[in-house]
């Protein structure tokens, strides 16, 4: 006789190690047989004795339902309501038996409905859909992740703090977005991290740029006056027609920086890093303090000097 044990293991869902396969179909037909329903491998293949299974139960059986995608089980029919009223040892048990008769047929009945089994089908169709739509819509999703950064940008434009707009700026610089005319004026954006920007006719104007890492970025004719670059990272960056007066370049790296055209007066140079800057077409530079300004391109600092140019090392910051 099977042990309680036992029968609660044939109602179990166990891994086999006999087959590779995945997707199981467990029988509890009168041969408690196992099939696949990736092969259709013979049912009775892999059949359980009733001792097996009670042994298997006593050993603890490995239960791993969730590496079934889909099980299918069909029910054996039940036994007839005589077999098993005649089972019932008291009286008091008879209704708790019939209810539990009354599920076993309903379960049988639902167990070889074949519109159950498209219902699976359907189930897993459902899914591969969703994960087609999914990936039909990731550009939308880009879309609306920039709309919302922009808004973020915009929203805050003329005010001081930062207001979420280093992430938001990064992350559309990280997307490629170009941001061509961005207003980020008097804002606190100590930081920020734009490399290779493209920030033509931008307004950085009184911005607190302070340790930014702008390598590469296009400044060309934008509006940094008054803008705090102390410690910044400026590499290769194109200032082209860029108003820097007053601006607060000091200790900044500016290796290979172009400033063709830019208007430098009043703005502070001292220890920046100039190496192989291109200056011989700065507009302006009256006024700017090249104090220690660091590895200066031969005739440089002269020229500076010599157009307005101060050498203050204690200069008020």
């Amino acid at each position: 006789m099977i042990s309680p044990q036992g029968k609660l293991a044939q109602r179990s869902l166990l891994f086999l190690e006999y087959s590779p396969h995945t997707i199981l179909d467990l029988s509890y037909r009168n041969s408690r047989s196992i099939s696949c329903t990736t092969c259709g491998a013979d049912e009775r293949s892999f059949r359980l004795q009733e001792s097996t299974l009670d042994t298997a139960c006593k050993k603890a059986a490995i239960m791993r339902v969730g590496a079934c995608m889909i099980v299918h089980e069909r029910r054996g029919r039940p036994a007839p309501w005589d077999e098993r009223k005649r089972a019932a040892t008291y009286r008091w048990m008879l209704p708790f038996t019939a209810l539990e008769w009354t599920w076993e047929w309903i379960a049988f009945a639902l167990s070889s409905w074949t519109f159950l089994e498209v219902l699976e089908h359907l189930g897993r169709f459902s899914v591969l859909v969703g994960v087609i739509l999914y990936f039909s819509e990731a550009g939308d999703r880009v879309k609306q992740r920039h709309y919302q950064a922009w808004q973020v940008v915009n929203t805050a434009q003329g005010k001081g703090g930062s207001g979420g707009r280093i992430e938001a700026l990064q992350e559309l610089n990280a997307d490629k977005v170009p941001l061509v005319g961005v207003d980020v004026s008097s804002g606190f954006l100590q930081g920020l991290h734009l490399r290779e920007a493209n920030l033509l006719r931008s307004n950085f104007s009184a911005a607190d740029l302070r340790n930014s890492d702008l390598t590469r970025c296009n400044f060309t004719l934008a509006d940094l006056t008054s803008a705090n670059l102390r410690g910044a990272t400026l590499d290769h960056t194109n200032f082209s027609q860029a108003d820097l007066r007053n601006a607060d370049l000091a200790g900044s790296h500016m290796t290979g920086a172009d400033l063709s055209g830019a208007h430098l007066d009043e703005t502070d140079l001292r220890s920046a890093e100039l190496k192989d800057i291109q200056w011989q077409q700065i507009k302006s530079i009256h006024g700017a303090n090249v104090a220690a300004v660091r590895n200066a391109p031969p005739g440089f600092v002269e020229w500076a000097l010599k157009n307005g140019a101060v050498d203050q090392p204690n200069a008020p910051q």
